[in-house]
């Protein structure tokens, strides 16, 4: 299992601008590390821009910042870089009124 603590940002609806909201913590496990692994060589078949990994956000062990969560939903967005290494980010959405929670990119490779 990775623990991981990721910079968020959040973008609410109509702004253009994401601003920071701090440090996320979650747990990467085995099955979720498996599906990010097998969502990144579906892109490097595929050639698809990028795919979404559904997660458990209990599971996850997910700690949001003050003021930013609980979210309503999370997913993990798996995308290939130039180098065509696959990378992932969380995305969500705030359930208090809807604003889209992101975390930073990880390179799938870091995980352990």
């Amino acid at each position: 299992m990775s623990t991981l603590t990721i910079e968020g940002w959040c973008k609410g609806s109509g702004e253009q601008r994401s601003t920071p909201v701090g440090d996320i913590h979650f747990d990467i496990a085995g099955p979720v590390h498996r599906a990010l692994e097998q969502a990144e060589e579906r892109l490097q078949q595929s050639h698809e821009p990028e795919t979404m990994v559904d997660v458990d956000m209990e599971a996850m062990n997910l700690v949001m910042p003050e003021g930013y969560g609980p979210l309503s939903d999370c997913r993990l967005r798996v995308y290939l870089s130039d180098e065509e290494r696959g990378q992932f980010h969380l995305v969500g959405h705030r359930a208090s009124d809807g604003s889209l929670i992101y975390s930073n990119a990880v390179l799938i490779a870091q995980l352990s």
